[in-house]
């Protein structure tokens, strides 16, 4: 390409990648994560658990099947995580400037320059991956450096109102501290009238079966407040059910303490061992903090334990209908091997109505 104009991402300890810019022209700086899979961008982009991030794909080449039709489905885009995209920037390897799927509406470039998101391809992100797989968590910019982690990113991805969803049995509050829309149909297809609520709000007032904390971005210290309502609902005794950010926060009512892992731990293949079982399975994630479950409170016990690096991936109460898991279940698209855990929180919410 002749018109080819060159961007450059700087990180933390100053490595500097030159490569071409796709996207919106603009300055950006986040912190550098990387994810492994080899489709669903259109998903990743959207998750909000990646507010303040520049997203690095490992898989080298994006944009071959461009973006899909914004169609909507009971009241939420389809095709997608959220209503926007919610990454700093994107880059890769090699980007596909032709696309070819027939769902397709736009190239990812369009799209990503019709939202001020720039992305970089033609630099090495296999040599990226390997930096932050070395020396840790790093901030990268195109301006001056700012670190997302400071800011409460759930405030700013949350939505602002009560808005509900389906027309079910059971009665769900969704504390959306950056919620996929994947959790909101894992709940409607099991017969649940979801209402999803800013992440401050005080859902104990609510008449509800059952609580669900969502995914989310940044520091789980951040979020005081959810934590706070937390421990109401902990005390009223009906279902809870947390992932991802939910389950730190969960973890932080029910005691524990978390810390920021070296580089995070987001990718489409990570596995996990249910706790006291040979069972293990494949899952999604996309988080930076992780759990210390040695320092909850009596009554908890890990639940899930991460067969890479023996960190924790969630945690149960031992006779209390809650639980929670650091990856997704609702991961979209996929792996769907703990979808089943929709299903025990549903049994948990029959049992607690009878």
């Amino acid at each position: 390409m002749s018109d080819k104009k060159t961007a450059r991402l700087i990180l933390e300890d100053g490595t500097q990648f030159e490569g071409y810019s796709f996207g919106a022209e603009t300055s950006v700086s986040g912190e550098v994560v990387f994810n492994t899979a080899m489709t669903g961008y259109p998903e990743s982009l959207t998750d909000p658990s990646y507010s303040g991030q520049i997203l690095v794909s490992t898989y080298p080449l994006i944009g071959n099947y461009g973006v899909p039709q914004f169609t909507e489905q009971d009241g939420l885009l389809r095709f997608f995580e959220s209503d926007r995209i919610h990454i700093r920037a994107l880059v890769v390897s090699d980007y596909s400037f032709e696309h070819s799927h027939w769902n397709a509406s736009e190239s990812l470039g369009q799209w990503l320059k019709d939202n001020g998101v720039p992305g970089i391809w033609g630099v090495d992100t296999r040599r990226i991956t390997k930096i932050i797989r070395e020396r840790g968590v790093m901030l990268g910019k195109l301006a001056e450096f700012v670190d997302p982690n400071k800011e409460n990113l759930a405030a700013l991805v949350s939505t602002k109102q009560v808005e509900t969803y389906g027309n079910g049995k059971y009665r769900i509050v969704l504390v959306d501290c950056g919620c996929k829309y994947n959790i909101v149909r894992c709940l409607t297809k099991r017969n649940a009238t979801v209402i999803r609520v800013p992440w401050d709000y005080d859902f104990t007032q609510i008449d509800y079966d059952g609580v669900m904390l969502s995914n989310g971005p940044g520091d789980p210290q951040q979020c005081g407040a959810t934590i706070a309502n937390i421990r109401k609902a902990i005390a009223l005794g009906k279902p809870i059910f947390g992932i991802c950010l939910g389950n730190q926060l969960l973890s932080i009512a029910a005691g524990a303490t978390t810390f920021k892992l070296k580089y995070g731990h987001r990718s489409h293949n990570q596995p996990a061992l249910m706790v006291g079982t040979d069972r293990a399975v494949i899952t999604s994630q996309n988080h930076g903090f992780a759990v210390d479950t040695t320092t909850l409170d009596e009554g908890w016990e890990p639940y899930f334990v991460n067969l890479n690096d023996g960190t924790s991936e969630g945690i149960r109460h031992r006779t209390k209908p809650f639980f929670s898991v650091q990856f997704h279940p609702e991961a979209s698209g996929g792996p769907v091997d703990t979808e089943f855990l929709f299903d025990d929180f549903i049994q948990n919410i029959e049992k607690c109505r009878k």
